[in-house]
C-alpha cells in the first residue's frame, strides 16, 4: 500500500460547528482501528432539523451542556462542536463477518469513522440505506409512542406534521382501532399526511376531545390547543425540547378539573415500564424494522453533496419545508 493510500485512509472529513451560525468542514486524523472495532465508509447521513438548529445557532442552555451530549460528538457547548447522529455506512474494515454490511450509527456528519461493532446497528433486508437516514427519528418516534400508552380504539392528535410528529401519528394510525389525526399550521402538509395515510387537521381546525395528544412542535400555542382538545383524564405527551427558551402554558381553566396528565418524553431513556426487557439496540433494530415501507420516503425532502453542505447547512435549517434532509457523500 503505498504512502497515499495510507493517508487517505487515516483522515476524515467531518462538519463542525465552530459558532453560533457557522460551520466547515475539517479533516482530522482518523482513529486507529482496534481489536471489536469497525471503520465505515459513510454513504448517506440525516440532518435532524429541530435539534441541530438549536445548536448550530447557540441555544442550548449551559444546564443541559452534558445531558445533551451526542453519541461520538466532539468538542464541548456551546462550539465548536461536532454534532449529528444519523449516520449510514458500509463496514470497510473489522471482523470478517461483517466487512461489507451496511449499518446505522448515532455518529455526527463525517464520511468515514471507526467505532466498536456493538455500536452500530445493520440494515435489515429490504431497507434501503438512503431511507435508513430516518432511523434516529423513528427511534423517538417509538419512544414517543410508548410515553403516550397509546391504546386500541383511542382518540390521537400529533401537533406538529415534522418528522418525529409524522411518525408518532404514522406508528399510532397502525394501532387497531385508533382514530389519529395529524395536525400542523401549514396547510400544506395535507400532503404529506395523505401519502402516509393520515388524517389532518389545520392548527385551527380541530375538532372534538382526544384521549392522548402529543406536541412535537416546541410551540406553547400548539401545547395550549393540545390542553384545550384533551378529553377528561387525557394524557397530554410534551415531545419537543425547548433548547433555552421559556413558555407559558394554560395551567388554569379546566386543566384541573379534567384531571390531564401532562408527561415529557426523551428519546435518552426507554420508558420505566419496558426498561427490564427492553435495550437500547433492541429499539434500534425495531426502528428499523418500521422504516420498511417505502412511503417513509416522503419524510426525506432534499439531498445536498457532503462536500457542499457548509455552504447549505443554514439555508437547509431555515427552510419552511425541510423534513429530513439527507447528506450524500
Amino acid at each position: 500500500m503505498d504512502e497515499q493510500t495510507v493517508s487517505e485512509i487515516a483522515q476524515a472529513s467531518a462538519l463542525w460547528f465552530e459558532a453560533e451560525g457557522i460551520c466547515k468542514l475539517r479533516v482530522e486524523p482518523l482513529a486507529n482501528i482496534g481489536e471489536g472495532d469497525v471503520e465505515i465508509r459513510t454513504l448517506y447521513s440525516g440532518i435532524s432539523r429541530g435539534t441541530e438548529a438549536l445548536i448550530f445557532n447557540g441555544q442550548v442552555p449551559q444546564s443541559e451542556f452534558e445531558r445533551m451530549r451526542g453519541p461520538h460528538m466532539e468538542g464541548d457547548f456551546p462550539f465548536p462542536v461536532k454534532y449529528g447522529y444519523a449516520a449510514v455506512g458500509e463496514i470497510e474494515r473489522g471482523p470478517s463477518d461483517l466487512l461489507g454490511k451496511v449499518v446505522f450509527a448515532l455518529h455526527p456528519h463525517q464520511d468515514r469513522f471507526i467505532l466498536p461493532a456493538d455500536h452500530v446497528t445493520p440494515l435489515p433486508d429490504g431497507l434501503p440505506a438512503r431511507r435508513a437516514v430516518l432511523a434516529a427519528n423513528m427511534e423517538t418516534a417509538l419512544n414517543i409512542v410508548w410515553d403516550a400508552g397509546i391504546q386500541p380504539g383511542d382518540r390521537v392528535a400529533v401537533f406538529g406534521a415534522g418528522v418525529v410528529g409524522a411518525l408518532v401519528a404514522y406508528l399510532s394510525s397502525r394501532i387497531a382501532g385508533t382514530e389519529t389525526v395529524l395536525v400542523d399550521r401549514d396547510v400544506n402538509r395535507r400532503g404529506l399526511a395523505m401519502e402516509l395515510g393520515l388524517n389532518f387537521a389545520p392548527s385551527g381546525g380541530l375538532e372534538g376531545e382526544f384521549d392522548v395528544l402529543v406536541n412535537a412542535t416546541a410551540s406553547a400555542e400548539a401545547l395550549e390547543n393540545a390542553i384545550a382538545h384533551a378529553g377528561l383524564e387525557a394524557r397530554i405527551v410534551e415531545a419537543s425540547w425547548y433548547g433555552d427558551r421559556s413558555v407559558a402554558i394554560p395551567l388554569g381553566g379546566a386543566f384541573h378539573s379534567r384531571r390531564l396528565s401532562l408527561v415529557s418524553s426523551q428519546v435518552g431513556a426507554i420508558p420505566a415500564k419496558r426498561r427490564a426487557r427492553w435495550t437500547f439496540s433492541r429499539r434500534m433494530a425495531k426502528a428499523m424494522e418500521l422504516l420498511l415501507d417505502i412511503r417513509l420516503d416522503r419524510l426525506i425532502s432534499g439531498e445536498t453533496a457532503f462536500s457542499e453542505l457548509p455552504a447549505a447547512y443554514a439555508r437547509i435549517l431555515s427552510a419552511q419545508d425541510t423534513l429530513c434532509h439527507r447528506i450524500r457523500y
